[in-house]
């Protein structure tokens, strides 16, 4: 049996950026960082399409959903954006942004963030131990957790074992059955980020097309939430960060509004049209969006406001074909039956219920020495380095108070 006075279970960015903060806090805290995996910060080094898009200049709970976006509030109060890049600046991490307001390493490496938290880990004294598969936890007078080869024993316990997003990078459930078996509420993980599945004729001919546009999420006819920029088609489903960002939120039933050309009206798009229905009278009807939408987005749009004779020409177009076409332009609808699930997916929504988590400590109301940090917790945000960032914040709260 090992002792320590805290274990961290999860290797990941909240549980590395945890062991640090307890050991510039305390160094002569003894703590172990438990991972399942053969090297820690595996799914770190796929954030952000491998560059770590670890914050954003607009940090705040209204891009983050679940029972703890309330009090996340206080979190990211505490650690904002310019307190979090001070911190990483301290441990030798120097930062850039771009254009969106997205933080990513100067040197645009994700392995460069990885490595940073390694080496500072390693040089206060933590001690990390990977490939161990957790069999058990348990608590008594202090918390024993088995895993295939050892037995690690300590007063204090932190669970930031991440999700079940991106099984290939280690993403699983274990934080749920570690967190239940402790007496908490859990939420259970959903995918989220991900392509939505969306049942549709048009996908087939759209597939590999890119378009710029704002997508409405429809639920019963009302507007849930809008997003603006690329949505990419493809055979089964739309994707693209503004379709990433509505999956958070979309459920099967609902539509995807996609107004293809969101900074004119239809009227102004109509009077467009009469004026191409004149100027390419003798060509044929597929291109009266000629200069205004791709060509296969076009023949999209027609189709689905009932103008399928491509073979007349575009003086044959009726005004009543051209403002369906105008109409369908600025709404081309999707019906959404779900989403790529866990495989696909960049983070979940689900995790313990935020009410039973302290958020000025990230320690639990319902465990003794027990904290929870990261993908642990029911709080999901948006693309852009929202859930990095809640991950970061969240670990140094945790391990600042153990």
């Amino acid at each position: 049996m090992e002792l320590y006075d805290a274990l961290i279970i999860g290797g990941g960015a909240s549980g590395l950026l945890c062991a640090i903060a307890a050991k510039r806090k305390n160094p002569l805290l003894r703590v172990a960082v438990i991972e399942k995996n053969d090297r820690v910060g595996k799914k770190l080094l796929s954030t952000g399409n491998g560059r770590c898009n670890l914050t954003h200049t607009a940090v705040d709970s209204s891009h983050y959903t679940g029972s703890f976006r309330r009090q996340s509030q206080s979190v990211l109060d505490r650690f904002g954006t310019a307190e979090l890049l001070a911190y990483f600046r301290r441990l030798g991490l120097l930062t850039s942004c771009d254009s969106e307001g997205r933080y990513y390493p100067l040197c645009r490496q994700a392995s460069a963030v990885l490595d940073v938290l390694r080496f500072n880990c390693e040089a206060a004294g933590a001690e990390v131990f990977c490939s161990q598969t957790i069999r058990s936890v348990k608590h008594r007078e202090r918390y024993t957790v088995t895993t295939a080869d050892r037995v690690f024993c300590a007063d204090k316990l932190v669970v930031a074992a991440g999700s079940k997003a991106s099984p290939k990078l280690g993403g699983s459930g274990s934080a749920a059955d570690i967190l239940k078996n402790l007496g908490h509420r859990f939420v259970p993980f959903s995918p989220a980020l991900c392509p939505v599945l969306v049942q549709s004729g048009l996908l087939k001919g759209l597939k590999g097309l890119r378009a710029q546009g704002k997508v409405t999420l429809l639920r019963d006819g009302k507007a849930v939430r809008a997003e603006y920029g690329e949505v990419q088609f493809n055979e089964q489903n739309l994707s693209g960060i503004c379709v990433f960002n509505l999956s958070l939120y979309a459920h099967g039933g609902d539509v995807l509004a996609l107004d293809l050309l969101p900074d004119i009206s239809e009227k102004e798009l109509n009077i467009l049209l009469l004026q191409n229905k004149k100027t390419y009278a003798a060509l044929t009807a597929d291109n009266l969006f000629t200069g205004i939408l791709q060509k296969r987005m076009a023949q999209a749009v027609l189709k689905t406001a009932g103008c399928t004779d491509f073979a007349k020409n575009c003086a044959g177009c009726t005004d009543a074909e051209l403002q369906r076409a105008a109409q369908t332009a600025k709404s081309m609808c999707f019906s959404v039956t779900g989403n790529e699930g866990f495989d696909r997916a960049q983070a979940c929504t689900g995790g313990v219920y935020g009410g039973e988590i302290d958020e000025k400590t990230m320690r639990s109301k319902k465990q003794k020495n027990l904290w929870v940090c990261g993908e642990a917790v029911d709080l999901c945000g948006e693309c852009g380095g929202y859930n990095l960032h809640f991950a970061f914040a969240s670990g140094i709260i945790a391990g600042e108070n153990l």
